[in-house]
């Protein structure tokens, strides 16, 4: 094999020679901000300064990366896709000096991980927790957040590999995808509900009469409500408390009357301890499968691999 045909063009070799990681952040502040005076503020240097810097970024590229409003500053097509590029880049940076920071003393590696956690809870942390015994001096990182949030922290390259569900949304050139399984979502409320003592409920008045506790409009399990009640022809609850958080939203349930709709493996502790329960009402309900998502077009870790391969044990 030619070995020349890896070799960078003029075009690319050009770039390397000129394009710094301070360009990158100027990207990443004005694709933030969309003001040039903010911008100059965040990189500490003064507003013309900043605007050379954005010319010379044009000039490098050779394509115009921002408009410039009366108002403002708007990202072009092109524009956000090297605003993009600037975002994984400079997280890959961080990634890559806190991986640094860990070996300089004396670990043994580094994962970090995204995960939707009220979904199997037991699978996820059981793997966590043999990978740690396996390899004590593994530093691991857990985040917890909803499905689109932990997807957008993979996109950015804030986090090694995420556990949520894939959405239509998803693009398949960007990710791999390895399902692990699926849930059940059940509508619950608090011990000694009233609802508890009813013999027959009907979704008309569980949707007009009661509070509702739901995570975010961009949560599958939302969503998956929300399309359950278009298809039956209800309306949607009138009364919503929102939280993407399953802690917050378990603390809200026992402190109201509301109702609430989770997944069972999130409620599981709560169920059996008696804390809150399955209102006796049909609920089917789909959700997307969840599964473990990675970065397609990025070779995996040692680490990344053995943790996969105790989640799918599991």
């Amino acid at each position: 094999m030619d070995k020349t045909t890896h070799l960078p063009s003029a075009q690319h070799r050009h770039l390397l020679q000129r394009l710094r990681y301070k360009h990158l952040q100027m990207l990443l502040l004005l694709g933030n901000n969309q003001n040039m005076k903010r911008t100059a503020e965040g990189m500490y240097m003064s507003q013309p300064a900043a605007s050379r810097m954005l010319q010379e970024i044009e000039d490098m590229f050779d394509c115009r990366l921002f408009e410039r409003l009366p108002r403002g500053m708007l990202p072009t097509a092109l524009g956000r896709v090297l605003i993009q590029f600037a975002t994984l880049s400079l997280h890959h940076l961080e990634g890559c000096m806190e991986k640094l920071a860990w070996q300089k003393k004396e670990g043994l590696g580094y994962l970090s991980v995204g995960a939707i956690i009220g979904a199997a809870p037991a699978l996820i942390m059981e793997a966590i927790a043999r990978l740690k015994q396996d390899r004590p001096r593994l530093y691991i990182r857990v985040m917890g957040d909803t499905s689109d949030e932990v997807v957008s922290m993979l996109e950015q390259g804030c986090i090694d590999l995420a556990i949520a569900r894939r959405s239509p949304a998803m693009a398949d050139e960007d990710f791999c995808f390895s399902p692990l399984g699926n849930e059940i979502l059940r509508l619950v409320v608090a011990k000694n509900h009233a609802l508890l003592k009813e013999n027959h409920i009907e979704w008309p008045a569980l949707l007009r009469d009661w509070p509702w506790i739901l995570q975010a409009p961009s949560s599958p399990a939302r969503m998956a409500l929300e399309q359950y009640l278009r298809e039956a022809c209800l309306p949607l609850p009138g009364n919503i408390i929102e939280s993407n958080s399953v802690y917050a939203m378990l603390q809200l349930i026992q402190r109201s009357n509301a109702v609430m709709l989770l997944s069972e493996s999130a409620l599981q502790d709560y169920l059996d301890m008696g804390i809150v329960q399955i209102l006796p009402i049909s609920v089917s309900i789909p959700l997307p499968p969840f599964g473990i998502l990675t970065r397609k077009h990025e070779p995996l870790s040692e680490e990344q691999r053995i943790f996969m391969a105790y989640l799918q044990q599991s």
